[in-house]
């Protein structure tokens, strides 16, 4: 008599449920351009979604927190002037991605086939590689040091590409053969992971040893539809969730050094199909919930968040779910990674749930255009503005913007009275 073992993983059992209707974010025109892109992004603070407008490029950015306090001295207003404008590509650009240890260290592509690395603080153009894609970039993805990257392109090649040499280190043509576009991502292990079709347009996925591109680690075929699966990555659990434009599903899978080496989970599924999804980085999570992954749920008019939890009896600190996680803060300089330094992300606990720091040295050689200027008043010494500021100085700063507050009220107050007295002697006089 056989015996069917199972396979013991403390993800087996993920489960995923929609957020309460309160939590969600009405009346939001969302995009209606065919890029196939995830129109979200997310942090622990704020959702940025992209909106529908007149000549594209308006996105609307939204607080978490949904206590708010409404300020009594000045409207909230649209921001139409940007801190700094990056200019260099010739056409319009659908991929951006943050290196993941280096600082102020953004990456574009475009339609013109270009990928651009920008120090965003200076403005500066670090690296740009215009002779590796002959046609449209679908997908680009950093290793988790941002020594190597992982594009996939229009003409149905995988590349793995050492931006700072500006070499192609390893390439695979047709590691999905249909035609549609294809992603990938680099998984913890090293390996890439890939979405795409078959020739008969079949969705289909695939694990790929960039050492030995000749045959896949794994190639499994899922289901016939249009829809591009997005894929999201999380490195502590080592789950990839898919998330196919136009699905009303979410499925998800574990990626282990054991064969068949990508193993199905589950399938979340909702009624109303998908447009796009944003991903919570882990230090947003509620480790009290023991929730694991977040996702933003994009409809037509409307943004729904989507939890996903492993359930557990105890109400302490799962070690084994919460391991140390990548932070926000940097491990490089953007000239020391140009130079040709790596480092490993800068790890935090979860134990507590994520505390933004409070006193933050930053080490900046040039002068940083995204720092933190003072709105008004006197202009910093030069010295002062190639700093940041410091907690006392915050302190300082808030202080001093409360009393103004409290000083703009009493005028208020006294322009009211003084109203007040000359409507009494208008109407004496008549």
């Amino acid at each position: 008599m056989s015996r069917r073992v199972v396979r013991q993983s403390k993800f087996r059992h993920v489960f995923g449920q929609a957020a309460k209707a309160d939590q969600a974010y009405e009346d939001i025109r969302v995009s209606k351009v065919t890029w196939d892109s995830s129109f979200c992004a997310v942090n622990p603070k704020f959702l940025a979604i992209i909106v529908e407008a007149g000549g594209g490029g308006a996105f609307i950015v939204l607080p978490l927190a949904k206590v708010w306090q409404i300020p009594d001295y000045t409207p909230m207003r649209n921001i139409t002037e940007p801190i700094i404008t990056l200019e260099g590509h010739s056409k319009r650009v659908g991929i951006l991605s943050w290196h993941p240890t280096a600082r102020n260290v953004l990456l574009s592509a475009g339609g013109d086939n270009v990928i651009i690395m920008w120090n965003v603080g200076t403005g500066e153009v670090l690296l740009s590689l215009d002779d590796m894609h002959p046609d449209v970039i679908h997908s680009v993805c950093w290793n988790s040091n941002g020594s190597l990257l992982a594009t996939t392109c229009k003409d149905k090649t995988l590349r793995i590409i050492d931006p700072r040499k500006g070499q192609v280190v390893a390439e695979r043509f047709a590691a999905h053969e249909g035609m549609r576009p294809m992603r990938a991502i680099f998984t913890r292990q090293g390996h890439i992971f890939t979405t795409g079709f078959t020739r008969m347009s079949q969705r289909e996925l695939g694990l790929w040893d960039p050492n030995n591109f000749e045959e896949p680690v794994a190639l499994q075929e899922m289901d016939t539809s249009n829809g591009v699966l997005l894929p999201f990555y999380d490195p502590d659990s080592s789950i990839v969730y898919l998330c196919g434009k136009g699905d009303s599903s979410i499925r998800y899978f574990e990626i282990t050094e054991e064969p068949p080496f990508v193993h199905y989970l589950n399938t979340f599924s909702s009624k109303e199909p998908q447009r796009g999804m944003g991903f919570m980085p882990k230090r947003g999570l509620d480790v009290s919930k023991c929730e694991i992954a977040r996702f933003y749920k994009l409809h037509e008019r409307k943004c729904e968040p989507i939890i996903m939890t492993v359930p557990r009896k105890s109400d302490l600190f799962q070690d084994d779910l919460y391991p140390d996680t990548p932070g926000p803060e940097p491990a490089l300089e953007a000239d020391e990674w140009l130079a040709g330094q790596d480092a490993e992300p800068v790890l935090i606990s979860l134990r507590d749930g994520y505390v933004p720091p409070k006193h933050r040295e930053l080490r900046v050689t040039k002068r940083n255009i995204l720092d933190v200027r003072l709105p008004s008043g006197p202009r910093r010494s030069q010295s002062a503005s190639d700093a940041p500021l410091s907690q006392h100085t915050l302190e300082t700063l808030l202080e001093e913007i409360k009393a103004l507050r409290e000083q703009v009220q009493a005028q208020e107050q006294r322009i009211t009275a003084l109203e007040n007295m000359l409507c009494e002697l208008v109407d004496g006089t008549d």
